[in-house]
C-alpha cells in the first residue's frame, strides 16, 4: 500500500503548569519560634516550535500529535524553590505555517533554519509563605498556587521550499530525471501516480553551491478543482523560483498535454499563472529525430526555452542543467508575505473564568481553573487560609454571582474539596 504525503496535521500542545508555593516554618534547634520558610513553586516548561532543515515532511506528527512540557515542582521547606520544568522544543520542516485552530489566526511561518516560536508559555510558580512576610505580617499562613498550563490545538501546514519544481503528466519521467541530476532516489514504476509525495533532491552546481529541486506529483486535467492528486500539491509549487515542465514525447498529443497542465496553473491562479518555465521534451531515445525536431518547432509557439533530452540515457542532460544553473542564479527566490498575527494565546495563562452550578435546593458548586487552584493550596483546618480564599473569591465576583443565582443564607458552597456556608455579605 502506498501512503499519502502528509502536508497538513493537527497537534495539541500543553505547557507545564507552575508548581504551588509552600507554607512552611523554620524548625531549628534552640529557635523557639521560627519564621516563615516556605519556598516558591518552580516555573512550568515552555513549548517552542523550531524550524529544522533536516526534516522534510510532517509524517512524524501522524504518530505523535500531543506534546506536553514538564510542570514545575512545588515549593519546599527551608525556602527552597521547586525545580522548574524543562522547555520542550518541537522540530518542524522549513516551509511550515502554523495556525491556531481556536481563532483561525496564522501565528508562525517558518522560512529559516533555527527559527523558533513559543506557542505555549509555562505557568509561573506560586509564591511560598516566606515571600509574604512583612514587618506587620511576620507569620503569613498562606501561599500561592502555581499558574496553569496553556493547552491549545494547532494546525501545521507544509509548503515546500524548493528552488525548482518539476511538472508533467504522470509518468512523464520526473522521478527518473530527479534521480539523474540529484542525490535523490525516488521510487520509479510504470503506472499512473507513481509519485504520491513531492520528492526533494539537492543538485550540486559546478561552483560547489547547491539548490533544491522538487518532483511535484503529476497533474491531470481538473486538478485545480480537486480531481486526482494535483489539488493537494499545487500550492507546493508556489514557492519555487521557476518550473521545469517535462513533456513525454511518447504519448499522443504532447502539446495538448502541455497546455492542459498550464491551464490548471492558470485556473489555480496567483503566481502560478505567470511562473517561468523551461520546457523539456523527454524520452528522445525512443522516438525518431524527425519527431523531436517537429515538436521542438511546434513548442516554439509557446515557449522560447526548449530542450530535448533522455532522462534514461542522460542525452543532453548536461546542456539542460547548465541552463538551469544559470536560471537559478538569475531568478531570485520569491518573497511571500504570509501575514502572521501576534500570538497572544501563547502567553495567556488566565484561567479565572468560572461557572456556578446549582447541585440541589441548598447547594451550589463553583467550578473553574483559578478557583480550583486557590482551593488546592487552602488548608481547611487553617482559619486564616479559608478567610483569605473567601476574600479572593469576593474580589473575583464569585459571591455576587452566587447571590444572583439565588444563594440564600445557610446554603452550602462547594469549591473543589472545600465546603462552607454562604452568608450574604454586608456592604
Amino acid at each position: 500500500m502506498i501512503s499519502m504525503f502528509i502536508d497538513k496535521v493537527k497537534i495539541k500542545v500543553i505547557s507545564g503548569a507552575g508548581g504551588n508555593g509552600m507554607v512552611a516554618w523554620r524548625r531549628e534547634k534552640y529557635v523557639d519560634k521560627g519564621g516563615p520558610a516556605g519556598g516558591d513553586g518552580g516555573k512550568g516548561g515552555d513549548i517552542y516550535l523550531v524550524a529544522d532543515e533536516a526534516i522534510s515532511t510532517l509524517l512524524d506528527f501522524k504518530y505523535k500529535s500531543v506534546f506536553k512540557a514538564v510542570s514545575g515542582e512545588n515549593g519546599k521547606i527551608k525556602n527552597q524553590m521547586g525545580k522548574c520544568g524543562e522547555d520542550l522544543f518541537i522540530h518542524v520542516p522549513l516551509g511550515t505555517i502554523v495556525k491556531d485552530l481556536k481563532n483561525g489566526k496564522i501565528i508562525a511561518d517558518f522560512t529559516k533554519t533555527g527559527q523558533k516560536a513559543m506557542v505555549a508559555k509555562g505557568g509561573r510558580g506560586g509564591r511560598g509563605n516566606a515571600r509574604f512576610s512583612t514587618s506587620i505580617m511576620r507569620a503569613p499562613q498562606f501561599c500561592e498556587p502555581g499558574e496553569p498550563a496553556i493547552e491549545r490545538e494547532l494546525e501545521l501546514e507544509l509548503k515546500l521550499i524548493a528552488d525548482v519544481g518539476l511538472l508533467g503528466l504522470p509518468n512523464a519521467g520526473k522521478s527518473t530525471f530527479i534521480s539523474v541530476v540529484s542525490a535523490a532516489k525516488p521510487k520509479i514504476a510504470d503506472y499512473p501516480f507513481t509519485t504520491l509525495v513531492p520528492n526533494l533532491g539537492v543538485v550540486k552546481k559546478p561552483d560547489g553551491d547547491g539548490f533544491v529541486i522538487a518532483d511535484i506529483p503529476g497533474l491531470i486535467e481538473g486538478a485545480s478543482e480537486g480531481v486526482g492528486l494535483g489539488y493537494e500539491f499545487l500550492r507546493h509549487v508556489e514557492r519555487t523560483r521557476f518550473l521545469i515542465h517535462l513533456v513525454d514525447l511518447t504519448l499522443e498529443n504532447p502539446i495538448e498535454n502541455y497546455l492542459k497542465i498550464n491551464e490548471e496553473l492558470q485556473k489555480y491562479g496567483g503566481r502560478l499563472a505567470d511562473i517561468y518555465q523551461i520546457v523539456v521534451l523527454n524520452k528522445i531515445d525512443v522516438v525518431s529525430d524527425k519527431i523531436v525536431e517537429q515538436y521542438k518547432k511546434e513548442f516554439q509557439k509557446y515557449n522560447n526555452d526548449i530542450f530535448a533530452i533522455s532522462a534514461v540515457t542522460g542525452q543532453n542532460i548536461d546542456e539542460l542543467m547548465n541552463f538551469v544553473y544559470k536560471k537559478v542564479d538569475e531568478i531570485p527566490h520569491p518573497e511571500f508575505e504570509v501575514e502572521v498575527d501576534e500570538d497572544l494565546e501563547a502567553l495567556n495563562n488566565d484561567d479565572s473564568e468560572y461557572e456556578i452550578l446549582k447541585v440541589d435546593k441548598n447547594t451550589f458548586l463553583v467550578k473553574g481553573g483559578k478557583v480550583g487552584r486557590l482551593a488546592s493550596v487552602t488548608d481547611v483546618r487553617n482559619t486564616r487560609q479559608v478567610i483569605r480564599l473567601q476574600n479572593i473569591l469576593t474580589n473575583m465576583g464569585v459571591f455576587a454571582d452566587l447571590k444572583a443565582k439565588g444563594a440564600q443564607d445557610g446554603d452550602t458552597i462547594i469549591v473543589s474539596h472545600i465546603e462552607f456556608i454562604y452568608y450574604e455579605q454586608e456592604n
